[in-house]
């Protein structure tokens, strides 16, 4: 079975509202660094979406997606990736982290 993957306009920005971030606060030197780090969480969906490790999403945040994958960016920093699946196509809807203000309630849940 073909596999698709689609990202969703609210995830695409999400990752590009991110990059800038990184960026004006410094988190890196390069703006090219921070692009590098939204490619490794595309690369993260790319590679394991299809993979059995991601996990049904709580009832109070279906709105979002019915499953979710996790992807720990580094020691502080957890990636909440939020998609719907039919047969071989996925749709990605959103993203959040472990810093987000939505965070404590969706770590309550999982």
């Amino acid at each position: 079975m073909e596999e698709i993957i689609i990202y969703s306009e609210k995830f695409n920005q999400s990752l590009e509202e991110l990059v800038e971030v990184l960026f004006t606060k410094e988190y890196f030197g390069f703006r090219i660094d921070c692009e590098l780090y939204a490619d490794r969480i595309y690369d993260f969906v790319d590679f394991n979406v299809n993979k059995p490790i991601s996990r049904n999403t709580p009832d109070k945040f279906q709105k979002y997606g019915r499953k979710f994958l996790k992807y720990k960016a580094n020691n502080n920093t957890s990636w909440y990736i939020f998609f719907d699946q039919k047969g071989g196509q996925f749709l990605i809807n959103y993203i959040i982290n472990n810093h987000s203000h939505e965070f404590p309630d969706l770590i309550d849940l999982i």
